[in-house]
């Protein structure tokens, strides 16, 4: 998959209080969102962190942001451990609905010194079973639709959903097809049949219809934008090295549920045997540094001042439990 993953926290802390401070805010703003059942679940931990050092003069007004996981219906996020270094302020927001982010400030990092923070999550990811019975979901009304869901109907970068080849084509796909499940399900179908898989540079939905190539990537965001110009809401999951969409319908009691698909990869539609860590769930996001430029993905961030630009290395990877 064609992104740098430099995905985990930044935490420095200068006392045991802020660290317990930390913690509190890492359990706020989860989302309130409604999926359908669960089955196996795997705990994974994974230490993530950043290093950052002033090895050309010493830096001022350093800001990091990076994107870390958060609890969603199939996933539940705890700390278990810090390593921390001092010089430094945190905290966390909920960016859009869609990602966790962390911002991180160092004042100042004098010459020579480095300022090191590990973080240990234990993730607890499940995997997402299909309903037994589908005859009872539908395409949701527009005026009913909760209101922070309705961004997932509109285009996003390189998710050209309003385009009218891609409308056309939607059209062509649901219009014989009975039954709303079935719909998005024929318009899976199709998108896995016409595409492909070919790993390149991303290029999003139309090129992919035109090419008939592409990868995760290209495959999620052409069901989605086909989706979207049908009317049902659809995003992007990221994990971690993967991508895959969900779609949004209502069942009878009018109740609003996500349902996983794989668009690349061994067919699995409505649910989901993935235990990567969900990392964001969305695809045109506005990060706190730059909220007039909508991302794909939160992109990992790091600002300052000084005689020359702090060295950075950012930490991912699973550890032992």
């Amino acid at each position: 998959m064609k992104r740098l993953y430099c995905i985990f926290a930044v935490v420095v802390l200068q006392s045991i209080l802020c660290a317990d401070m930390a913690r509190a805010q890492f359990r706020q703003e989860t989302p309130q969102e409604t999926t359908t059942s669960h089955g196996e679940s795997q705990t994974q931990r994974w230490q993530a962190g950043i290093v950052v050092r002033a090895s050309g003069g010493g830096c001022r007004g350093i800001v990091g942001y990076t994107t870390i996981p958060t609890d969603w219906p199939e996933q539940t996020v705890r700390i278990v451990e810090e390593e921390i270094s001092p010089r430094a302020r945190v905290s966390y927001k909920m960016v859009d609905g869609m990602a966790k982010q962390m911002m991180v400030r160092i004042p100042m990092l004098p010459s020579g010194e480095t300022a090191q923070v590990l973080v240990t999550l234990e993730i607890e990811r499940r995997a997402v079973l299909p309903p037994t019975d589908t005859s009872g979901f539908r395409i949701p009304e527009l005026a009913k639709i909760d209101p922070m869901f309705r961004k997932f109907l509109a285009p996003s970068p390189l998710i050209e959903s309003t385009d009218r080849s891609i409308r056309n084509l939607a059209r062509e796909i649901v219009t014989p097809v009975e039954g709303d499940w079935a719909k998005v399900e024929a318009i899976y179908d199709w998108v896995r049949a016409n595409v492909t898989y070919k790993n390149g540079r991303i290029k999003g939905a139309l090129a992919a219809l035109r090419d008939g190539t592409g990868d995760c990537e290209e495959l999620t965001s052409l069901f989605i934008a086909l989706c979207r110009c049908s009317g049902i809401p659809a995003r992007t999951v990221w994990v971690d090295g993967h991508c895959y969409p969900e779609f949004y319908l209502v069942d009878a009691a009018g109740a609003g549920h996500w349902f996983p698909c794989q668009a690349a990869g061994t067919r699995a539609f409505g649910g989901i045997p993935e235990f990567r860590p969900t990392l964001q769930k969305g695809d045109n996001v506005r990060p706190t540094y730059n909220r007039y430029k909508p991302q794909r993905y939160l992109a990992d961030h790091l600002t300052g001042q000084g005689s020359s630009r702090p060295s950075v290395q950012f930490i991912r990877k699973q550890v032992q439990q």
